[in-house]
């Protein structure tokens, strides 16, 4: 069936853009489910999966580890030691996407995956981005909350995503070459961008009919 990746920059609107895609091609939307495959095959909580993914901060994990230990989810605590390191989440989601790409195929939002699947010929990478004043405009708007507030969630959030990338897979997730459709959000309808993602995932002989 294949697979779309969905590169999204904070307020660029990936998180509904990437559902509705999935929905159109009839395929599978793997987003938060990602996480939670990793932190079963760790057998940590999905808590410390999701601190160490791209999509989200991970001061969680920092702290775990600085105190020394965790709970048990069986009961007592887990010395960190025992527990894995950023790698061993990058590795084990890795996995998960090839496993995606190999099976029931889908839409992929975030974790990377233009990067962790760019050799595979029945995909398509696809980037959300906008200047950063229009991110935060429409970030504002669909959200509500000060703008202050949602500008240093977007700076943070870009410093994070960028960061993961570059550490991981030595590259700027910015870059359209690394993608078949750059598209800014912001100033089309967000099912005009559907629309278009559709069209150039069936192009390549991606979903449904």
């Amino acid at each position: 069936m294949g697979v779309v990746t969905v590169s999204a920059s904070f307020g660029a609107g990936g998180a509904e853009i990437a559902p509705a895609v999935a929905a159109r091609l009839g395929l599978p939307f793997h987003d938060r489910v990602i996480p939670a495959q990793v932190a079963g095959r760790l057998g940590v909580p999905v808590a410390e999966a999701e601190a160490n993914d791209e999509t989200v901060t991970r001061g969680l994990w920092r702290l775990v580890t600085s105190l020394g230990t965790m709970p048990d989810p069986v009961g007592g605590v887990l010395p960190t030691s025992t527990l894995p390191d950023e790698r061993a989440y990058r590795d084990q989601t890795e996995r998960v996407l090839d496993e995606i790409a190999a099976g029931p195929g889908g839409v992929v939002l975030g974790r990377a995956a233009a990067m962790v699947l760019r050799d595979r010929p029945d995909v398509l990478h696809v980037r959300l981005d906008a200047a950063p004043d229009r991110r935060l405009a429409a970030a504002v708007a669909h959200r509500g909350e000060p703008v202050e507030e949602v500008r240093r969630e977007r700076d943070a959030a870009d410093r994070a995503r960028v960061a993961y990338v570059r550490h991981f897979y030595r590259c700027d997730p910015a870059e359209a070459r690394h993608y078949h459709l750059v598209v800014d959000s912001t100033v089309l309808p967000h099912d005009t961008v559907v629309d278009l993602v559709v069209t150039a995932a069936r192009a390549r002989g991606i979903g449904g009919s």
